[in-house]
């Protein structure tokens, strides 16, 4: 009887998550984040800049970490510039887990708990695998990675297909994902259901992170506009969406990718030209002083 109750129970919830999951994909519900305090890493530029700048006029307090001092005035300038009044920044270092916990402490004394944790923060080699220094490829995963175990930790009171050329970016992705996924799952069996965790999973952005990168089609694998990506980001946020893909056609990429022969997969790979994704690859140029 306890099997067919049961049975019957999963049958009926995996039907209700189903018509919900379709209605907010079609009427998503946007919820007022006026009155939280959002924290930004790798906010001195690129996305993280733009992210900082779209909560800029949403009533929120907005803390900024980056290494790059003068990277972070400029992003709470731009902030200014939009109307905010509550921004405070601070230089971290993601990788240093020492240092992760002492600016944490820091925040939380002089501007109270964080309610928005934006990890953002990323670097890459672009290089092949054998010809990637150790070094890069520990800061890779240091930053990329185990530095999301810190901020959580903090603050808790590319990861879905490789690519050639990017071997430590990938995997430090795959595993910032699969831990996301991890702690998702962990506060929902303890009934931590207030908590909400959104995974970002895009395309090359066009932030000067991955300058030179080539896509053999794109019309349908667009290099994407940061702005664009940004406002996705915080709608992704307001909405409670669990998943966000971008462009769209990854949602499509990833159901054939989990159906198909690995093979099939490779010729897939081989046809939107994943394997010279890196080919031209420069990365974002140093500016000369």
């Amino acid at each position: 009887m306890n099997f067919l109750v049961e049975t019957l129970r999963l049958i009926v919830f995996s039907i209700y998550y189903l018509l919900e999951a379709l209605v907010k994909m079609f009427i998503p519900i946007r919820k007022s984040i006026a009155g939280e305090t959002v924290l930004i890493t790798g906010a001195g530029s690129g996305i993280g800049r733009l992210l900082a700048v779209e909560f800029a006029g949403m009533d929120v307090t907005v803390v900024l970490w980056d290494i790059n001092v003068e990277g972070l005035k400029e992003t709470a300038r731009a902030m200014k510039e939009k109307g905010a009044s509550r921004v405070h920044y601070y230089r971290t270092d993601c990788s240093d887990r020492a240092e992760v916990y002492r600016v944490a402490d820091q925040v939380k004394r002089e501007v109270g708990d964080v309610t928005i944790l934006v990890n953002n923060a990323g670097i890459v080699t672009g290089k092949k695998f054998m010809d990637s220094p150790d070094s890069l490829i520990e800061k890779t995963f240091q930053i990329n990675t185990m530095a999301h175990f810190w901020t959580y930790k903090a603050f808790l009171s590319a990861g879905l297909i490789g690519v050639n050329g990017l071997a430590d970016y990938c995997s430090s992705k795959f595993g910032a994902v699969g831990f996301a996924e991890s702690v998702a799952l962990e506060l929902v069996a303890s009934g931590k259901d207030g908590i909400k965790t959104t995974i970002v999973c895009p395309f090359f952005i066009d932030t000067g992170m991955f300058d030179g990168c080539g896509t053999k089609w794109p019309r349908l694998l667009p290099a994407l506009k940061p702005e664009y990506v940004a406002k996705k980001i915080v709608n992704a946020i307001q909405t409670d969406q669990t998943y966000l893909y971008l462009p769209r056609a990854i949602y499509a990429l990833m159901f054939v990718k989990n159906l198909v022969p690995f093979k099939e997969a490779v010729i897939l790979g081989m046809y939107f030209g994943a394997f010279n994704f890196m080919d031209s690859f420069k990365g974002r140029q140093k500016k000369e002083n």
